[in-house]
């Protein structure tokens, strides 16, 4: 079941009373992310650098992996060699990011999303929409894999008292 903003949002927006930061609970998209599925990558160019390990798809970037879509100006990923196997380690994504997963949304300066820890973190001036409901914050982290979350830093959003979390 989703929930768009879980009781303890409330506690975390009362808190908000000084200039304090606060840190929300979020769900984003519901159901546990599969990372198996195929990934599609569109850009205006690519460069590999194989001693390090390193690929960079510059402009106008879209990846798209089952119902997880990024949008950013630069995404670069970062490759481990494990046992002689190259596996993606993390993708970094600046200029204006864009993370879509079904009804949900997230835009933000720069995201970093570690795959070993199925971990999404944006940063700068983040906005989570989901629905009718927006929250935006600093910095939001992300689980991929149980769909739950936080929002941290000066985090704002309006509570509709008469809609049930």
């Amino acid at each position: 079941m989703r929930h768009l903003i879980r009781l303890a949002t409330l506690a975390a927006f009362l808190a908000l009373s000084g200039p304090a930061a606060a840190q929300v609970q979020i769900g984003f998209g519901g159901v546990a992310h599969d990372s198996r599925q195929p990934v599609e990558v569109t850009s205006d160019s690519l460069g590999i650098d194989q001693t390090t390990g390193r690929a960079v798809f510059d402009g106008n970037v879209i990846i798209v992996q089952g119902d997880l879509r990024m949008a950013a100006g630069r995404v670069e990923v970062v490759y481990s060699d494990t046992g002689g196997a190259r596996s993606v380690e993390r993708v970094i994504a600046t200029g204006g990011v864009l993370v879509t997963r079904g009804a949900d949304a997230a835009e933000g300066a720069e995201a970093t999303y570690d795959i070993t820890a199925a971990l999404l973190t944006m940063v700068g001036d983040v906005l989570v929409t989901q629905g009718p409901t927006a929250i935006s914050g600093d910095r939001m982290v992300v689980n991929m894999t149980t769909g739950s979350g936080t929002v941290e830093g000066r985090v704002r959003t309006v509570l509709d008292p008469g809609s049930a979390p």
